[in-house]
């Protein structure tokens, strides 16, 4: 075993790796690494994720290369960096599609919550039940755009950070040269 603990193994000379260290690699969520393995038929060879090398106490485990060289040509192919949630880009569920009414009502509802916690300086629990006490709608619907509206609400207050401290900051004082005696 490797200092990675139960992830990383040498199995007949090779080393295999867990689904956890796939995981670590990859930046793929658990539901995506299992997606791999149960649809790899359908991928040719090249992108197909690899098959279970051997079982350690119930745990299943891959030869590390075999997954390096798959990671590399889904990336290539595939166009990923590292995945982030459930391997999927963010979006409207609608793929290529583009957004449609369903998107620009989906924009309205960010623009309000984003108007909110702009009002209310910041996020504060309840939000989403007011607004949808007061525009109408469902919570659930109305909690999506304010996580949607927040991230966008705190990345415009961290770039205002970083530009107000710009504009504070003047540099180290001259030094001037003292004559020496």
């Amino acid at each position: 075993m490797s200092g990675d603990g139960a992830s990383r193994r040498i199995d007949d000379g090779r080393w295999v790796v867990s689904r956890a260290w796939v995981i670590q690699h990859t930046g793929a969520s658990a539901a995506t690494v299992a997606r791999w393995y149960a649809q790899r038929e359908q991928y040719p060879p090249e992108r197909r994720f690899p098959e279970v090398a051997c079982t350690i106490e119930g745990t299943h485990y891959y030869v590390q290369e075999a997954v390096e060289a798959f990671w590399a040509a889904w990336r290539e192919d595939v166009g990923t960096g590292r995945l982030q949630t459930a391997g999927r880009r963010p979006g409207d569920g609608r793929g290529n599609q583009g957004g449609g009414p369903s998107r620009a009502q989906r924009d309205q509802a960010v623009a309000t919550a984003l108007d909110q916690l702009r009002k209310a300086g910041g996020y504060r629990h309840g939000i989403a039940t007011q607004l949808a006490r007061e525009h109408g709608g469902n919570e659930r619907g109305w909690q999506r755009a304010v996580a949607e509206a927040r991230t966008l609400y705190e990345h415009s207050q961290n770039h205002d950070d970083k530009h107000d401290q710009e504009q504070d900051y003047t540099g180290p004082a001259p030094q001037t040269a003292k004559p020496s005696p």
